[in-house]
């Protein structure tokens, strides 16, 4: 069990080094901060302060979801918009890896 939360810290550490604008940063900042939301919850909260596209934001979900494996998704019925949450096992590594980035921008 622990090389698997090895890999997901290496690829988490990777997925925020890359992030050069902070986007990556503050949607996991949003995730941390509510806990479950859907994607136009996390857009309505980073097009406030930045210019960014709802597309451009489903898809850094979608990566996250699906590459990184710290996120749950849930969908009641197909007339619902997904419901995305973080995986509790991974709360505190993605604090620990968001406090220890320099190019870690939170909300």
């Amino acid at each position: 069990m622990s090389s698997i939360r090895s890999k997901i810290k290496r690829r988490l550490e990777k997925f925020i080094e890359l992030d050069a604008n902070g986007v990556r940063s503050q949607i996991l900042s949003v995730f941390l901060k509510l806990k479950e939301a859907t994607v136009d919850t996390i857009y309505e909260t980073l097009a406030k302060k930045r210019d960014i596209s709802r597309s451009a934001v489903a898809s850094m979900i979608g990566y996250i979801h699906s590459k990184l494996g710290i996120l749950r998704a849930h969908k009641e019925s197909y007339k619902t918009p997904i419901v995305y949450s973080i995986r509790e096992d991974y709360v505190d590594m993605i604090k620990a890896v968001l406090n220890s980035s320099p190019t870690a921008i939170t909300t």
